[in-house]
């Protein structure tokens, strides 16, 4: 057999706390590939991130600015690292990053670095404040919501939809309120962590699913796979989830990739409720960070998005495992002072 190639993969997300980011789910997926051998190199925003400690899954670990900083500056940066390490693909990993990554992505493909992101277009389009015009637009079912800047809208539309309403933050972050003291807490709370707009959210009673799959870019589904939540943190994150088959999910991604010519990988959070439809809640514009339980059941999306950023040929999937559960753990890492000290002064490690 003849040795495989070696890529050279940089990849954000490193976050595995207790809300973690996808990177190190991405990371697993992008280590177990059949068609190549991978250098991991780790992109950390912050130094206390623990997936910048993880060696045994990242070889080398990089702080890019925040996306606040603007484009430019994260694209000296990138090209810097590339200098270092001549990447061949990144995977960006949050819903705040993707747009200054999107805009970079034809200066980075210059440079010999590829990426597989959506397009602009639908990047905006799925957006939580265009939710109730992206469901009209391609026949899906969505609940009502706004968007608000101020308290006193924010009582209106409340008042309009009635409790339990949900508040929800642009790019993370929602809560249930069951009053108008509830609602005003969450509106404050989450738009200083995440600012304006606030979203609005008519709750939908039912039970939770989520689809992760991946779209080529031009209407077929190379990925999908279903999942049920069974343990849910205080903040709404899976910490334990099982496969499952079921044709409508099924159907409704098919329809979600072709109808929109989805390109890159995705999130669906759908609602069923006790009539059997299924609402699109959110849809997430990356891999999400339960990915690995799509790699453990037959479906390797991390190995397949690469495969798809570089021009190669991808097979989509027909099947996966059915009955598989993923379960989240903790696990206390011990590191060197000296490693925190490096990464904190000189930005990498």
């Amino acid at each position: 057999m003849k040795d495989k190639k070696k890529l050279h993969i940089a990849v954000t997300g490193l976050n595995a706390i207790d809300s973690p980011g996808p990177g190190i789910s991405v990371i697993r997926g992008l280590r177990e590939a059949e068609a190549f051998d991978v250098r991991i190199i780790g992109l950390s925003y912050e130094s206390l991130e623990p997936g910048v400690y993880m060696h045994h899954l990242i070889d080398k670990s990089y702080q890019i600015p925040y996306p606040s900083a603007g484009t430019s500056t994260l694209y000296e940066r990138l090209k810097y690292i590339h200098s270092r390490e001549k990447l061949d693909v990144i995977i960006p990993n949050f819903d705040a990053e993707l747009f200054p990554f999107m805009k970079l992505s034809p200066q980075l493909h210059e440079l010999g670095i590829r990426t597989f992101l959506p397009t602009e277009k639908q990047y905006i389009e799925r957006e939580k404040v265009n939710l109730p015009e992206f469901g009209e637009k391609y026949g899906f079912l969505v609940p009502k919501s706004e968007a608000v800047h101020e308290v006193s809208k924010m009582q209106k539309v409340v008042s309009d939809y009635g409790f339990p309403v949900v508040i929800k933050g642009k790019f993370y972050d929602a809560g249930i309120a069951h009053n108008l003291e509830q609602a005003t807490t969450y509106f404050h709370k989450i738009s200083a962590k995440w600012g304006y707009p606030i979203i609005v959210q008519e709750f939908i009673n039912g039970t939770e699913f989520n689809v992760t799959g991946l779209g080529d870019g031009k209407g077929n589904t190379i990925s999908a796979v279903p999942m049920r939540k069974q343990y849910i943190t205080d903040k709404g994150k899976a910490w334990g989830g099982i496969s499952i088959s079921d044709k409508k999910m099924l159907d409704l991604t098919d329809k979600f990739i072709s109808s929109t010519k989805w390109k890159g990988g995705f999130e669906l959070e759908l609602m069923k409720n006790k009539a059997g439809e299924f609402y699109i809640m959110e849809i997430n514009p990356r891999i999400p960070a339960w990915v690995y339980l799509a790699v453990g059941v037959g479906q390797n999306i991390p190995e397949a998005l690469v495969k798809l950023a570089l021009g190669m040929d991808v097979e989509p999937y027909k099947n996966f495992l059915v009955g598989k559960m993923f379960i989240r753990y903790s696990w206390d890492m011990i590191v060197d002072l000296e490693e925190f000290q490096q990464i904190s002064t000189f930005g990498e490690l």
